[in-house]
């Protein structure tokens, strides 16, 4: 354990949904259960703690994700995500509400309550907040940290809101290409990357983003308005606020009167998007497990023996035990 490291929140789901299909499905237990998804999830963990040092693991994890708040704002909010042919609930969440969550099969669904036991076992505390996404729980953490710094693995970029220097730094460790090719992003990552101002990074992607939008979401966005257009009208201005003012307004020098057009056509989404788009950060935390700082042993060493026993995940679960307690794997 590096007690000077990071603390080190997981976005859980976007982690075992990448096991899932990342690992073959041929991986099962002796009673032909799937265990493709805990076991790639194990080796990852392994893998970042491994790298990144922290000291101390979270797993964040979704409660509801298409929380109701987001949906009275903007009723599109991965709406076309539900599907109720599917026989599989999105809400449900030991689905976990990934990226996919109305398409989420089976075989990954019995194996979410096995990761969340192995974590217990292991002594990794787990995060939650009633009626809120993972995002969220991610989102209250991170900003309420005084003391360390703060890296956050997701492969979905709209965690990249978060990046900081003060107080305390918050990084992404984005792993949208894999866990082997993960890339590290803070405010300068961030404005190298998407054009918006590096003194308030964190804030101008969110910006942008709520202008640019994103389909994957149900997040319309303004129809004529793309990601560069979107950096552009962001950096041209201090804040949310400070812009929609300049769309209502009008006459500011700073919006050309085509780009005005748009966002004139699209501020009722203006007014809702913060809502949507923006993570909590007063999300109602709930945890289960105690361990505030890395563990070095198992919380509960003969539940993870028998788990890895039942589940024949005795390699990865070995893995994820010495990344833990600091020894070669």
């Amino acid at each position: 354990m590096n007690s000077d490291g990071p603390v080190l929140l997981l976005d859980s789901a976007s982690l075992w949904f990448r096991a899932f299909y990342g690992v073959p499905s041929s991986l099962t237990a002796d009673d032909g259960t799937p265990v493709n998804a805990v076991r790639g999830f194990c080796d990852m963990v392994a893998r970042l703690v491994r790298a990144r040092q922290p000291s101390r693991v979270v797993a964040c994890l979704d409660r509801d994700w298409r929380p109701a708040f987001r949906v009275r704002a903007l009723p599109s909010y991965k709406a076309h995500r539900v599907d109720t042919s599917s026989g599989i609930d999105p809400s449900d969440p030991t689905v976990g509400g990934g990226p996919d969550a109305e398409a989420a099969p089976a075989e990954l669904g019995v194996q979410v309550p096995v990761i969340l036991e192995v974590l217990a076992a292991a002594g990794i505390p787990t995060a939650g907040a009633e009626g809120f996404e993972a995002d969220d729980v991610i989102g209250t953490l991170a900003s309420s940290e005084a003391t360390s710094a703060v890296e956050v693995v997701s492969g979905d970029r709209d965690l990249l809101q978060l990046v900081r220097d003060e107080p305390t730094p918050v990084r992404v460790v984005y792993i949208a290409r894999g866990v082997s090719k993960y890339e590290v992003y803070g405010p300068e990552e961030v404005a190298a990357r998407y054009g918006v101002p590096v003194a308030r990074a964190g804030d101008g992607y969110a910006e942008m983003a709520m202008l640019r939008g994103d389909p994957s979401d149900g997040l319309p966005g303004v129809p004529g308005v793309g990601e560069k257009t979107a950096a552009q009208v962001v950096s041209k201005f201090d804040s949310w606020a400070d812009l929609v003012g300049a769309v209502v307004e009008g006459g500011d020098p700073r919006l050309s009167a085509a780009v005005r057009t748009k966002l004139v056509k699209a501020a009722p989404y203006l007014t809702v998007a913060p809502e949507v788009v923006l993570v909590a950060k007063d999300a109602p935390i709930d945890w289960t497990g105690t361990a505030r700082t890395l563990p070095h042993e198992a919380a509960d060493p003969d539940a993870l023996a028998a788990l890895a026993e039942r589940w024949s995940l005795t390699g990865s679960v070995d893995r994820l035990s010495s990344a833990l307690a600091g020894r070669e794997a």
